[in-house]
């Protein structure tokens, strides 16, 4: 599946780009309300003129996700942001999510509607980084929230230097990013079920057998040294547009030196580069719950004061 490119904003200027249609016809919700910017010409004014945001249409950005972002943005210098209107927005009543374009391009932090002005005018003048934003969210990935502070929140330190693309599965991937405990690695695979030769960990199970609390995993592995060090915020940028992958599960230092090896488990669309880390026993639940939309991905992270429900 391709995307038509980005449009090339004017300077100062921040796209706010739809991602949610039906039948053709752009689904914003009460977006536009909410921001409460002043209309000029084909943009709004928000933050008394310093922010100029521009919303822009296109069918065939239907379900962009975040991580889809970068490699749509060509033809000019690389704004420091892009705004995504999507289906959290239109139908869940969530703020818009912000795609960082620069810093690690391809993460996403999600802002109240009544914020976006505030937020994007200290963006803009170096008055908060995309690190800052990341590092302040609640367990539902929004800027100064008021879901929690996660236990473990997404890192901010990356590799300085690229990645190849992830395999283009529609399943589960658990991807190594630490080669320092190759028994560990093997222990964990076999404690998980054991992986073929082709990388893949589980079988297709009876429909009618389907249990969401002891779900069998399916799960595509990649055991290759290109992605170590890899970071979660990373990941979503590196996931193939067309393939609706479940979840990307790192299986990183915390893994091998962890009780339960746990799993740094990386959010791919509510808001890309956010993290759960789970029991690797829980990873099997985990997919098949949020294949099913039995749940969602900010249930499974842990914020402070709070037990982990698995432990219940």
């Amino acid at each position: 599946m391709s995307f038509p490119g980005l449009p090339q904003p004017a300077p100062g200027e921040v796209l706010l780009v739809c991602t949610c249609y039906e039948d053709g016809e752009a689904r914003w919700g009460d977006l536009l309300d909410e921001i409460e910017g002043r209309p000029e010409g084909d943009a709004f004014v928000l933050a008394d003129g310093r922010v100029r945001l521009r919303p822009v249409e296109d069918a065939g950005w239907d379900d962009l996700h975040g991580g889809n972002v970068p490699a749509l943005l060509s033809g000019g210098p690389v704004p420091p942001v892009v705004v995504l209107a999507d289906i959290p927005v239109a139908y869940g009543g969530s703020g818009p999510l912000l795609v960082d374009a620069v810093a690690i391009p391809g993460r996403g932090v999600r802002v109240a509607s009544v914020r976006l002005g505030e937020v994007l005018d200290a963006l803009l003048g170096g008055a908060l980084t995309f690190d800052d934003l990341v590092r302040a969210t609640d367990r539902y990935g929004e800027y100064l929230g008021d879901g929690g502070r996660p236990v473990f929140p997404a890192p901010t330190s990356q590799e300085s230097r690229s990645f190849p693309v992830l395999p283009a599965t529609d399943v589960a991937l658990l991807v190594r990013t630490d080669f320092g405990d190759e028994q560990g690695w093997r222990a964990l695979l076999d404690e998980l079920g054991g992986a073929d030769e082709d990388g893949f960990l589980g079988a297709d199970p009876d429909a009618d057998e389907i249990d969401e609390d002891s779900f069998p995993l399916q799960v595509l592995t990649v055991d290759d040294r290109a992605f170590e060090g890899l970071s979660p915020g990373q990941v979503p940028a590196l996931v193939p547009a067309g393939k609706e992958t479940t979840l990307v599960a790192l299986a990183d230092a915390r893994t091998f030196a962890g009780h339960g090896r746990p799993l740094t488990v990386v959010d791919l669309y509510d808001t890309p580069g956010h993290i759960a880390v789970v029991p690797s026993r829980e990873l099997g639940s985990m997919a098949c719950n949020l294949e099913i939309a039995n749940m969602d991905f900010f249930d499974f992270v842990v914020v402070e004061g709070e037990r982990p429900w698995w432990e219940g």
